[in-house]
């Protein structure tokens, strides 16, 4: 059941699995229409160095940049990204990368900071990050194998090559902060700018 109350879908600029699910469990009718920008040269461009600042840009610039070819839509954009003290971490390239991602990790308390935005023809009407504390447990070489091989491909689809709502739960010995943020999407935030432009029932 919808309680969407816009004459047109929400438009989702992502094609997270994670993201979509937690829309259409809210009862939102959406589309997705990822947004087509190279994340890694828009972020080097920027010239940000804090993680919130980076994740509220990028989910900014997906948000505006797909609202421009969806004329008249609302639009959402999404970012998140992972920084254990000064270093800050990308989706890991392959199954090696990962593995190392891992090892550096392991032992360790890192941040989430989750963005999201909306925007409609080009203009950006809203936006919020919130972050999450993440700690992961002492892991062997052998336990870091052992994950990679059970999670296969999906540990290339995630920053910090972990997923929570799967197997990645195993990695964790402590988290602190909102589940929404930790999949990507602040979700409560967004809702309450969504009921604030009466496009929800509830």
């Amino acid at each position: 059941m919808t309680l969407w109350l816009g004459k047109e879908p929400l438009v989702l600029a992502s094609q997270s699995k994670a993201r979509q699910t937690l829309l259409a469990n809210a009862g939102i009718e959406f589309e997705s229409d990822p947004a087509d920008i190279d994340e890694r040269a828009i972020q080097a461009s920027s010239g940000l160095s804090a993680p919130g600042d980076i994740a509220k840009f990028l989910a900014r610039e997906k948000a505006i940049s797909v609202s421009i070819r969806r004329p008249r839509r609302y639009v959402v954009g999404a970012d998140q990204t992972l920084a254990l003290q000064a270093r800050i971490f990308n989706k890991p390239a392959g199954r090696a990368q990962a593995a190392d991602q891992l090892r550096a990790l392991a032992g360790h308390c890192h941040q989430l900071h989750a963005a999201v935005a909306v925007a409609c023809d080009g203009k950006l009407l809203f936006e919020h990050v919130s972050m999450a504390r993440m700690t992961v447990r002492p892991l062997c070489d052998a336990e870091i194998e052992n994950y990679l091989k059970a999670a296969g491909d999906a540990v290339t689809t995630t920053v910090g090559a972990y997923q929570v709502e799967g197997l990645g739960v195993h990695l964790f010995e402590h988290i602190e902060g909102d589940h929404f943020t930790i999949l990507g999407l602040p979700l409560l935030p967004l809702l309450a700018f969504l009921r604030s432009r009466h496009l929800l029932s509830v």
